[in-house]
This record gives structure tokens, C-alpha cells and sequence, in this order.
């Protein structure tokens, strides 16, 4: 009867941190992603609404990117000094302000400097939530977690498809960011007054608690380029680039758009899920998650590959696949959350996030620069300078795909070079491949790590 008693209290504890803790941090980073996602819905009627140009669109939906990249390393450092509650809830009031700027502008500049506001107001938004777990819950569940929060938040591109296309049939995108602007307030004072507080203790013996501790570890170094090309790159292309490429290339008309942005909200959703169940899975069985950030990573190359070279497959299945690495952050931030203790995860995961969010500047708004190189036929720009634009793009996720593979093609050619076929005196290599083997297979990552 005791062991009764103590596993509903347990259940009971377990529920309310999900209602007073996950599920508040899930509804700041649902809002994430609407407005990071919106501006591809609605880039026709904001183009011909304020007269912006190709080039001008990219930059004003990227600069949410770069506001946030540049937001990351400090919004790190408060949520390990003061927490996520107070972090999160201040940060989404400027949220709210940018939105209702944003409802009420007509130029250029105002919407860059509304659209800046946005991306400073939920630039804590994942960080703040993944914090939040690593504080409040199991270790062990921390993967599984993040998968759920970030399916939970990437509704958001939900909402941003087929809902907000309804909504916009009755009213404008100006009274839509009205309503968006009023939901992030309501949203930042839920956080504040129902998320409890909690005091966070320092792991003993642990390493120092600063930025050098992330940027001086050469796992970080190995793991992020290959993250930050994949994502970064994957937001950039549902964010905005998607629609123009489904219009000018593939000919759809408005309401099929609508439906192909939707499932791949949809896909984007699940496959936050899956990510999370699946890292969750294989730790318990003793394995890393970073193969299957290799695996991802190899699949969202293959897919843009066969956008770029016209593939005979369905145009749905290979976006569905772009749709999915923009969720591999689960993966990265479970293989962080590994690499660094419980008070360095918010700088650990805003340096993670300062490359994700700064690629996806780059890559969006340069995505922009050279497709306004080729002039438009009838509104529809030619194919090549998608292949162009696209293709550049990929030929960096294949030098960071290398880059992260290379201690393993190290030891496989090191196999290959000591072996007795190759090699007539077996002793003198014996000891060294067996060195690497162990580096390389029980710490992928690194063998002079720094803890």
C-alpha cells in the first residue's frame, strides 16, 4: 500500500511539472516557430502589399534568423545565471511589441526592425525549454523530452499553413499579427506566473561554468558544422524558400501550395517525435546519438540532390525529407546534453543555436541574393537559378558531413593500412590502431576532450 501511495505521488509529481512547467515552455516555442515560418504564407500579399522585392523578402524574413543567432551566446549565459522562467517570459513581451509593430507597418525598414524584435523575443525560446528539462526533469528522459517539446513547437509551421490560410480569407496579415501579438503576451505572463522557480546547484567537481568550457571542446567543434548546415539550412528552405520553388518549379497553384506546406508541417511534427523516441531508445541500449545525426544529414543531402538534378520521385516525399532535418536539432541537443553538466546547457545549447539560426541567415537571405541575379518570365524565375542557389548550399553540408565523419574514415584507413596484407610487422601498429579504435569508437567525438 506504501509503494502504492508512493508511485501515484510520484505520477502526480511527474503531471503537474508536465502542466506547470513543459507544456508553458512548449507554448513560447509553438509561437517560435509560427513566426519563424509565417512570412512563407504570406510573402505574396506582403510583397505586393508593401512593394518588396525577392532580394528584400529574404532579408526581411532572415533578419529574424541573424537577431536570434546573435542573441543566442548572451540568452545562454542569463538562462544559466537567472533562469528560463524570467528569461523566457521578459523576452516574449518583446515578442508582442515586434508583432504589433509589425501589424501596423507599411515600409521596409519598419517591417526589418518589427521582424528583428520577433526574432529577439523568441530567441529563448528552445533554449529556454531545453533548459527548463534538464532542470526539472530525469536525465535519462531528457532526449525523449526534447523530442516532445520540439514536435509540440513545430505545430507552429502547422498552423502557419492551412489554419493561418483560413484565417487570412477573412482578415489581413495585419490583424493577423494583432492576434499573434496579444497571444505572445498572454503567453509570457503564463510563463511567469504559473513556471516555478528552481535553484541550480553545481555539479561537483564539474567544469567551469563559461563559454570557453563550450568553444575549447573539440566535440562541439566536430558535431556543430554538420548541425548547423543541416538545420540551418532546412529552416531557411520551409521558412521561405519552399513556396517559391513549388510555384516556379514545380507549377503549383495557391491552394495546392497551401497543402504540400501543410503535410510538411505535419511531417515536421512527427518527425520531431520520432528523432526524440529514437535517441531515447538507442541511449538505453547504449548508443550514441551521433550516427543518427550522420544518417539524417546523409538523407536531407540525398533529397536536395535530387530537387536540384530533377529526380524522377514524388516532389512531396523528398520535401518531407527537408521538412524532417530542420527537427534534427533533437538529436544535436540530446548529444550536448551529454557532452556538458545540467549548468552549462544554456550556454552549451545558445552556442549550438547561434550557428543553427546564424546558417539559416545566411542561407536564406543569400538563397535571395542569387536567385535576383536571373530575371522572372511571367513571375516565375527559371530553374537554374534555384540549381544555383540550392546547390551551393548542399556542396557545404557535403564539407561538413566530412568533416564530422572524418575521425572515422581515419580508422577505417588505418585499419586498411595495419592490416597484415599491407603491413608484414603487425606489432608495430598493433598498439597505436588500438588507441584510435578506442578513441574513435567509445568517444567518437574526441580523445583529448576536455572532460
Amino acid at each position: 500500500m506504501t509503494n502504492g501511495h508512493i508511485s501515484r505521488g510520484r505520477q502526480a509529481k511527474s503531471w503537474r511539472l508536465i502542466a506547470c512547467v513543459f507544456l508553458p515552455f512548449a507554448a513560447g516555442y509553438y509561437l517560435s516557430y509560427l513566426f519563424r515560418t509565417i512570412n512563407a504564407l504570406i510573402s505574396g500579399r506582403l510583397s505586393s502589399d508593401t512593394g518588396l522585392g525577392t532580394a528584400d523578402l529574404g532579408l526581411l524574413t532572415s533578419v529574424y534568423f541573424l537577431v536570434f543567432a546573435a542573441a543566442q551566446i548572451p540568452i545562454g549565459i542569463l538562462l544559466d545565471r537567472f533562469g528560463p522562467r524570467r528569461v523566457q517570459s521578459a523576452l516574449l513581451l518583446v515578442a508582442a511589441a515586434g508583432a504589433g509593430l509589425f501589424s501596423i507597418s507599411t515600409g521596409l525598414l519598419s517591417l526589418l526592425i518589427a521582424r528583428a524584435m520577433i526574432g529577439l523575443g523568441v530567441a529563448a525560446a528552445l533554449t529556454a525549454g531545453l533548459k527548463s528539462i534538464v532542470l526539472w526533469f530525469p536525465r535519462e528522459r531528457v532526449a525523449l523530452l526534447n523530442g516532445y517539446m520540439i514536435m509540440l513547437g513545430s505545430l507552429g509551421a502547422v498552423t502557419a499553413t492551412a489554419p493561418a490560410e483560413h484565417l487570412l480569407a477573412w482578415m489581413g496579415w495585419q490583424q493577423l499579427f494583432e492576434i499573434l501579438a496579444a497571444t505572445t503576451g498572454a503567453t509570457a505572463v503564463l510563463i511567469y506566473v504559473v513556471v516555478p522557480e528552481r535553484v541550480i546547484i553545481p555539479s561537483i567537481g564539474s567544469i567551469p561554468a563559461t563559454l570557453s568550457s563550450v568553444f575549447c571542446d573539440r566535440r562541439f567543434w566536430r558535431i556543430a558544422p554538420l548541425s548547423a548546415t543541416c538545420v540551418g539550412s532546412a529552416w531557411s528552405l520551409q521558412g521561405l524558400w519552399a513556396s517559391p520553388w513549388l510555384t516556379d518549379v514545380e507549377g503549383l497553384d495557391r491552394a495546392s501550395l497551401v497543402g504540400q506546406l501543410f503535410i510538411m508541417s505535419i511531417v515536421l511534427s512527427v518527425g520531431a517525435w520520432l528523432f526524440g523516441t529514437t535517441v531515447h531508445c538507442i541511449r538505453r541500449r547504449g548508443f550514441g546519438a551521433e550516427t543518427i545525426l550522420a544518417v539524417v544529414a546523409v538523407l536531407f543531402i540525398a533529397a536536395e540532390l535530387a530537387l536540384i538534378l530533377r529526380v524522377p520521385l514524388p516532389s512531396i516525399l523528398l520535401w518531407s525529407v527537408v521538412a524532417i532535418a530542420g527537427t534534427a536539432t533533437v538529436v544535436s541537443f540530446a548529444v550536448i546534453a551529454d557532452y556538458f553538466p545540467p549548468e552549462l546547457a544554456g550556454r552549451a545549447n545558445g552556442a549550438l543555436n547561434v550557428l543553427h539560426f546564424g546558417w539559416a541567415f545566411l542561407a536564406q537571405y543569400g538563397t535571395g541574393l542569387i536567385l535576383e541575379q536571373w530575371s522572372t518570365e511571367d513571375g516565375h524565375r527559371p530553374i537554374v537559378a534555384y540549381q544555383v542557389a540550392f546547390g551551393l548550399n548542399v556542396s557545404l553540408q557535403i564539407a561538413a558531413l566530412f568533416w564530422f565523419a572524418l575521425p572515422w574514415l581515419r580508422y577505417f584507413v588505418g585499419r586498411i593500412g595495419s592490416s597484415t596484407l599491407f603491413t608484414p610487422v603487425v606489432s608495430d601498429v598493433v598498439e597505436p590502431v588500438s588507441l584510435y579504435e578506442q578513441s574513435v569508437v567509445l568517444m567518437p567525438a574526441d580523445v583529448d576532450a576536455e572532460w
